[in-house]
């Protein structure tokens, strides 16, 4: 046989036996582990009363979009017998949010929802990253401001407790805060897009050049630079609320000081790490975001926050907000803690 044949031989074989990137087999033992904190995770979330949720993992591509305009474009497809676009979900929050407008049009306020299911991402991050993944969380629907987001993060606190982990922190931002202060300071929505990329890197470096082509004045320029510098206790919140003249950099630091408070109530401040340059991806948060940590690994667990329009898409007005876990994750970060002792 030539090399040229081998090598064909080889590939087909490669073929027969390969998985997609960014999946995954698990096998009996990992599986168990995983079920098991699943089923610790659902057991905190329904003693709060958060009833468990499931949805198709095929969803028609025009729904999503409805859900996020960004939302379908990345996703695996399909199509239907009568060319209907159809897309894998790549998270809970939009299909619940279209369940909340049709099949609970009439229901009252608030809505409790768990839920424990895969989800799928096209991912362009490199290798390794994850493109099915499985996802715990919780969707708190009709009650609005800092109440809904502390009993939100107090319960992902408290499952995780019961999960295995000791270590775990969760971020506390605001999702339109810096995209509200660009268009306070007059800056074109289309000239939003590379600073936000550089803000969701973290690269500082790469945000100060983005800024400075923004040719805004010293004080602007300086607020924006500086702001994302921000992170840690209630203490960097009144260190920017000083600075702040008002605006939207004020209303949100005062929904997030409101928030520490109520965290405070269900004793899980200490838990908590404010960070003024934490944004998400996905463009359906209106106010505050969350990230969940575990110093024990290089990589976020999960994250969340307050989506008080997405439902309204769908027909019917409706705050809400939600954090969801990655589990897999979950498990890396207790396995990671155990050899830590």
């Amino acid at each position: 046989m030539t090399e040229q044949h081998r090598s064909v031989a080889g590939d087909a074989a490669t073929s027969r036996t390969a998985i997609p990137p960014g999946t995954r087999d698990v096998l009996p033992e990992e599986m168990a582990e995983l079920r098991a904190i699943g089923d610790r995770m659902r057991e905190a979330f329904e003693g709060a009363g958060y009833g468990e949720i499931h949805t198709p993992a095929l969803e028609y591509e025009d729904v999503l979009r409805l859900g996020d305009a960004s939302a379908a474009g990345a996703r695996y497809r399909t199509f239907d017998e009568q060319g209907a676009v159809l897309a894998l979900r790549s998270d809970m929050t939009i299909p619940i949010a279209r369940v909340v407008a049709t099949r609970y049009a009439n229901a009252e306020p608030p809505l409790r929802f768990s839920y424990h299911s895969r989800a799928w991402r096209a991912s362009d991050r490199g290798v390794g990253e994850p493109r099915e993944f499985l996802q715990a969380g919780v969707e708190l629907i009709g009650v609005p401001g800092p109440e809904a987001e502390a009993e939100v993060v107090a319960l992902i606190v408290a499952a995780l407790d019961e999960a295995g982990l000791r270590r775990h922190r969760i971020g506390v931002g605001d999702g339109a805060l810096y995209r509200s202060l660009l268009a306070s300071f007059g800056v074109a929505d289309e000239a939003h897009l590379p600073v936000l990329e550089s803000l969701s890197r973290r690269d500082l470096v790469g945000l100060e050049g983005q800024v400075d082509r923004l040719g805004l004045g010293q004080a602007d320029r300086d607020l924006l630079v500086r702001l994302p510098q921000l992170r840690g206790g209630p203490e960097v919140l009144e260190r920017a609320a000083s600075e702040a003249a008002g605006g939207p950099t004020r209303a949100a630091l005062e929904d997030l000081l409101a928030l520490h408070e109520l965290l405070a109530g269900h004793g899980v401040a200490e838990r908590v790490i404010f960070d003024l340059g934490l944004v998400r991806e996905l463009g359906y948060y209106t106010g505050s975001v969350f990230e969940v940590y575990d110093p024990a690994v290089g990589f976020t667990l999960g994250g969340g926050g307050r989506y008080d329009d997405l439902i309204g898409r769908f027909g019917r007005d409706l705050p809400a907000c939600g954090l969801a876990l990655d589990v897999q994750r979950v498990h890396l970060a207790q396995a990671a803690e155990e050899a830590l002792g």
